[in-house]
């Protein structure tokens, strides 16, 4: 049976395969009706601007970004896109496991333990990255793709990609509390979780807890657990996980409160996000980048 995977109705598609269980792929063919809250990923993110503008959020930064770009979001980066003026707007985003990546990073020495090196660049306006990131789409979606030429197009290109990368020289360190709070949160992420309960973990006051932790993390520490949690449901929905169920898992009220918060910081819904198995694979193909 054929393992890809296609969500989402027809402006936005998900595409998975068991012959590369470390990629994932978003493909938006028309997003100028969504709006992503600020939101991280525990995956490496790498994206195409195929069409339109958008504004771009990484960390402390902010910019309006056109077709032909390319986007890079280092795990747990908190970040958001949004589309401008209502105009048409596509990209495609690939979602990488951070240790597979870790293993081909070259500044990793022989005998240690691999550790993902974020990467310093976070947008991208080159032409031959913007070009071979669609070879690999067009490759890996082709309905006729065997399964080794996917793992070989997937290892090249991101072998590739981690050469012409720079590690991230940014030597700020998490101050102490706020990383023991970020861990206590994602520790307890799918109980019942208030507010009092991190910051006496951390022997903090809320108010100080709550100042201090945006400062750090770019969310509040509610915001974080919700950020947590949709990770975790993610998780669980690729797994094939009812959606009932996995709201109860993770720690939300019931199924419409996980859809709410889901669909706020995606744009999409889990079960869009979840899928069903077929038999086909993603053949349509997305225009080139185009100026809006």
């Amino acid at each position: 049976m054929h393992s890809s995977r296609l969500t989402g109705e027809s402006m936005s598609h998900y595409w998975r395969h068991l012959a590369v269980p470390h990629l994932e792929i978003r493909n938006v063919e028309d997003g100028r009706s969504f709006s992503h809250a600020r939101h991280s990923h525990a995956t490496f993110s790498i994206g195409a601007i195929i069409r339109g503008q958008s504004t771009y959020l990484n960390g402390d930064s902010s910019r309006l970004i056109s077709a032909g770009s390319v986007v890079l979001m280092n795990p747990g980066a908190v970040h958001a896109c949004n589309p401008v003026h209502d105009q048409p707007w596509a990209y495609r985003m690939f979602y990488v496991d951070a240790q597979w990546l870790a293993t081909l990073q070259p500044q990793q020495r022989p005998g240690m333990q691999k550790d993902f090196l974020p990467f310093a660049q976070t947008y991208s306006a080159d032409v031959s990255l913007f070009d071979e990131l669609d070879e690999l789409y067009q490759t890996l979606t082709a309905s006729d793709c065997a399964s080794n030429i996917m793992q070989g197009a997937t290892l090249g290109f991101f072998q590739r990609l981690v050469t012409r990368l720079q590690p991230s020289d940014d030597a700020t360190c998490e101050p102490l509390k706020m990383a023991q709070a970020a861990e206590f949160i994602r520790e307890h992420c799918a109980s019942e979780l208030r507010l009092e309960d991190i910051a006496s973990a951390v022997q903090l006051s809320p108010s100080y807890l709550i100042r201090a932790f945006k400062a750090c993390h770019g969310l509040t520490p509610h915001g974080y657990l919700i950020d947590c949690r949709l990770k975790l449901a993610r998780d669980y929905l690729r797994q094939g996980e009812g959606i009932a169920q996995v709201a109860a898992r993770v720690g939300f009220a019931d199924q419409a409160h996980l859809q709410r918060l889901f669909k706020r910081a995606l744009a999409t819904t889990p079960g869009q996000y979840r899928g069903v198995p077929t038999q086909a694979t993603d053949t349509r193909r997305s225009p080139r980048a185009m100026q809006p």
